[in-house]
C-alpha cells in the first residue's frame, strides 16, 4: 500500500467511524448577495435557486465572464468532490512535461497489468505490455474519460508532481488527487480497510456486479469476509464517508481559477493550450448536461465528471458577440441525487447561464482612463 493511500485510509476510517460525521452533513449556507455584483448576477440567481429547489440534492456554481472578470458564486467556496474533472490538472502535467522536452505527443508508454480500472474509454481493450502514445492516452482520457488511461498518464508524470501542479493551480494546499483505481480503494474501504490491497482485476470484478447490495456481497467474497463483518453495510455510506474526506474535492471557484490560467495561456504555452482546449470541446460525455442548454454556435472545452451520486461540468464557453470573442468559464456540480437527476440540474444550470445574460456581456474598455 502507498503512502498517499494509507495516510488517506486514516482519514476514511476516522469518518466511518463517526469523527467529523457532523460536520459532513451541515447543509450547505444560503449565498450571499454581494453589492456591486454583475448585472446579469440576479436572473442568474433566480433560476439557479429554482434549479436548486427542483433538485433533491445540492446544485454549485461558479461563473466568471473572462473578459471583464466579473464573477458570480452560488455554494461555490464549499469543497465539491471533482470526480473526473481532476483529468484536466493530469493533462496539464502531461503537457507541461511535453513542453519541458520530458516526453511528447508521439511517447509510447507501457500498459502495466496494474494499470486496469474500470470505466469507458477503449484503453481496456488493450492487453497488458501495450505502449500505447501519450497523444492517445490523453484523448482517451478528456474525450471519454477513461480512467485507466489516467492512471498510465498519472504513473507517467508522477502522482506528487500532479499534486503539486493541482495545489499550485488551483490555490489549495491541501488539495489532494489520487488514481482512479485509488479512488476505488478507499471508497470500498469503508466496508473494511483491506479494500484498501484490492488488486486492478478485483476492481474489474466489483464492477461487473450490479451497484447495490450485490456488490457489497461481491466485495464481501474478494475480502475473504462475511457480509456482517463489513464496516458498513450499503454503497450510499461507503461513498459518503469517502466524500467526508474531500480527497479529489475543490472549491469551484479555485477550479475556476485554474480554467481562467488555462483559457489566458497561464498554465501552458499556446501550443499546448490550444491542443487541449481543442481536445476538451471534443469530450463525448456530458451531451444532458451544461450543453445542452447553451445557445447554438457556443463552443464549450469541458471535464465532466461523474461518481456514485455526484456530477460534474467544469469548462470554458466561447460565443461570437459583435464580430468578437467572449468567454465564460463555468464550473457546476451537483450531489445527492442519481445521476440522471443530477445532469438535468446542469441543464439546468446551462439554461440558467443562457438566459442570464453572461454570454452576452461585453468587455470594459480597458483603453479609457
Amino acid at each position: 500500500m502507498n503512502r498517499m493511500l494509507r495516510s488517506l485510509l486514516s482519514s476514511l476510517l476516522l469518518v466511518v467511524t463517526g469523527v467529523g460525521a457532523a460536520a459532513a452533513a451541515l447543509p450547505p449556507q444560503p449565498p450571499p448577495a454581494p453589492a456591486g455584483e454583475p448585472s446579469w448576477a440576479a436572473p442568474l440567481r433566480e433560476r439557479l435557486e429554482a434549479a436548486d429547489r427542483r433538485f433533491a440534492g445540492d446544485i454549485g456554481v461558479f461563473v466568471q465572464h473572462l473578459g471583464s472578470g466579473e464573477a458570480f458564486s452560488f455554494h461555490a467556496d464549499e469543497p465539491w468532490y471533482l470526480a473526473s474533472g481532476i483529468k484536466v490538472v493530469v493533462a496539464i502535467a502531461v503537457l507541461q512535461r511535453v513542453e519541458a522536452g520530458d516526453l511528447s505527443l508521439e511517447t509510447r508508454v507501457r500498459l502495466r497489468e496494474t494499470d486496469f480500472v474500470d470505466g469507458a474509454g477503449q484503453t481496456n481493450s488493450w492487453p497488458a505490455g501495450t505502449r500505447l502514445r501519450v497523444s492517445y492516452l490523453l484523448e482517451q482520457m478528456i474525450v471519454y474519460s477513461d480512467n485507466t488511461a489516467t492512471d498510465v498518464l498519472i504513473r507517467t508524470v508522477g502522482e506528487d508532481e500532479v499534486n503539486v501542479l493541482a495545489r499550485a493551480l488551483l490555490h489549495d494546499a491541501g488539495l489532494t488527487i489520487t488514481t482512479l483505481a485509488d479512488v476505488r480503494r478507499l471508497a470500498y474501504a469503508g466496508f473494511h480497510p483491506h479494500a484498501a490491497d484490492l488488486t486492478s482485476q478485483d476492481l474489474l470484478a466489483l464492477q461487473r456486479a450490479p451497484a447495490g447490495p450485490q456488490r457489497v456481497r461481491r466485495l464481501a467474497e474478494l475480502l475473504h469476509l462475511a457480509p456482517e463483518n463489513l464496516l458498513l453495510h450499503d454503497l450510499d455510506s461507503a461513498f459518503e464517508a469517502y466524500y467526508a474526506t474531500n480527497v479529489n474535492a475543490a472549491s469551484l471557484r479555485d477550479y475556476a481559477r485554474m480554467l481562467e490560467a488555462l483559457a489566458e495561456g497561464r498554465a501552458l504555452g499556446t501550443e499546448q493550450t490550444r491542443y487541449l482546449l481543442d481536445v476538451m470541446t471534443r469530450v463525448r460525455t456530458g451531451d444532458r448536461r451544461i450543453k445542452a442548454a447553451l445557445p447554438a454556435g457556443a463552443r464549450f472545452a469541458h471535464k465532466t465528471g461523474t461518481q456514485y451520486r455526484r456530477v460534474c461540468d467544469l469548462g470554458i464557453v466561447t460565443v461570437r458577440v459583435a464580430g468578437a470573442n467572449e468567454q465564460v468559464v463555468v464550473a457546476a456540480c451537483a450531489r445527492g441525487a442519481p445521476t440522471a437527476a443530477g445532469e438535468r440540474a446542469l441543464r439546468d444550470v446551462g439554461a440558467a447561464v443562457a438566459a442570464s445574460g453572461v454570454l452576452k456581456a461585453s468587455t470594459p474598455d480597458r483603453s479609457s482612463p
